[in-house]
């Protein structure tokens, strides 16, 4: 069996690599949900890489940020050494790309500026990340981004040999410069490329070919699309000087012409847009959320946590589906005029209305009994303009008339002579 972090219980493998994996688990003692990231057997009998590995995680008790995964705990015996993380409920940036190509400017926009922002702490305290790339960039369900895997870090100006993945490496990395914020500048600005593009700047399988392309072959800013040309040409910049002075200012330059191009709220509709890529991946979440709650009736249908435009076509579908019902209901009278004196009215049916549950079951539930409505009580739902709700409480029967009496008639209209109204049978 594979050592597991004492106190913590497993739920389930998140991913593996060749240095090792990482897990959903429980802290025993809280309850509480995190990740768990565990260095290989085999590395951990390599002293370089169990350094390194611990050199990680004294950098990450540094970095607090929004943008960055949180490190909670270090643990080492005999059996392993994992670093607990914060469980950030999201998928991999690659996994977005995979799925969908592109993420759409906005999008792509919102993306970068979390990995700016995030980078722009490690940078604050001398630091580079040196492997920014989409497998390291967390998207939560909600379109906030967060950046993990600093394992290669290292401190500024650091000459050591080169390391990273080779698409998104920095030109000085692949002449064996010196790291500088720049480097990470750079890789950040291919990643926004590849989201704007579906492609990366640069593709080879070759290394060397891969890499003389990052060092002599043009800028592809052309693919991208116009308004963030000049972001592209300027992050991607063969010579470290040229590009922007780390990553806070190529993130005043982002917003700026973020809001140029595409008005104040960009930033709302670039995270909506994440959010609703990661929607399309919800069984790829680690925890992965219940879906909308409905509510059902014979006339009507509620979805909550919809949008203005859902509502609407939902209200005019309400409207055609209650004049449907009013036409049925006066069909209902006409028969039962006609019925009323061949067979005796049936008691009135009621048209029972289905609340909404209190939780997802996968069960056959008759009906949710009240105890378990009063410990989970529902969300407000959103109003609707119109069709004007119902007065009544959903699940209130509503009697359908089975007849109705006859309208009075004038037994001696004007004009008529009852003398003359022929004689009834059986009378002389």
């Amino acid at each position: 069996m594979e050592w597991s972090a004492p106190g913590y219980t497993e739920i389930k493998q998140l991913g593996t690599g060749a240095s090792g994996r990482v897990t959903l688990a429980v802290h025993d003692a809280t309850g509480v949900r995190v990740a768990i990231k565990y260095l290989s057997a085999r590395l951990l009998r390599d002293p370089s890489a169990l350094a390194r590995f611990q050199s990680e995680a004294r950098l990450l008790t540094t970095l607090r940020d929004p943008n960055i995964a949180t490190m909670w705990e270090y643990i080492q015996d005999d059996g392993g050494a994992a670093i607990v993380m914060e469980l950030v409920n999201g998928v991999s940036l690659r996994a977005l790309l995979r799925e969908n190509g592109t993420t759409e400017v906005e999008a792509a926009l919102v993306v970068l500026k979390g990995s700016l922002l995030g980078l722009a702490r490690a940078h604050a305290m001398g630091l580079v990340h040196r492997d920014y790339k989409p497998e390291n960039v967390l998207v939560r369900d909600d379109g906030v981004s967060k950046l993990v895997d600093f394992g290669i870090a290292v401190r500024q100006g650091s000459a050591a040999q080169p390391e990273g993945t080779p698409p998104y490496m920095a030109p000085e990395l692949w002449q064996g410069g010196p790291a500088s914020p720049a480097t990470d500048v750079y890789a950040a600005t291919a990643v926004f490329f590849e989201c704007l593009t579906g492609h990366r700047p640069y593709r080879s399988t070759e290394p060397s070919v891969l890499g003389y392309q990052h060092l002599h072959a043009p800028v592809p800013f052309h693919d991208a699309p116009e308004p963030v040309r000049e972001l592209v040409r300027r992050g991607l910049d063969k010579d470290p000087a040229r590009r922007p002075d780390g990553a806070l200012a190529f993130l005043t330059e982002l917003e700026a012409t973020a809001r140029a191009a595409y008005g104040e709220d960009w930033e709302e509709r670039g995270r909506r847009r994440l959010a609703a890529l990661v929607a399309l991946l919800a069984l790829l979440l680690p925890t992965p959320q219940p879906p909308p709650e409905t509510a059902t009736s014979l006339a009507r249908t509620v979805f909550r946590d919809l949008g203005s435009g859902a509502r609407r076509v939902l209200g005019t579908n309400a409207r055609r589906l209650a004049m449907g019902g009013a036409v049925s209901a006066v069909a209902a009278v006409a028969v039962a005029v006609v019925l009323v004196n061949r067979q005796p009215p049936e008691q009135p049916v009621g048209a029972a209305a289905a609340g909404p549950p209190s939780q997802v079951t996968t069960a056959a539930v008759s009906g949710p009994p009240a105890a378990e409505e009063s410990r989970a009580p529902r969300p407000e739902a959103e109003p609707v303009s119109e069709p004007e709700p119902d007065t009544e409480p959903a699940g209130t029967p509503r009697a359908v008339p089975q007849n109705s009496p006859e309208p009075d008639r004038d037994p001696d209209p004007p004009g008529r002579d009852p003398r003359d109204d022929p004689p009834p049978p059986g009378t002389t």
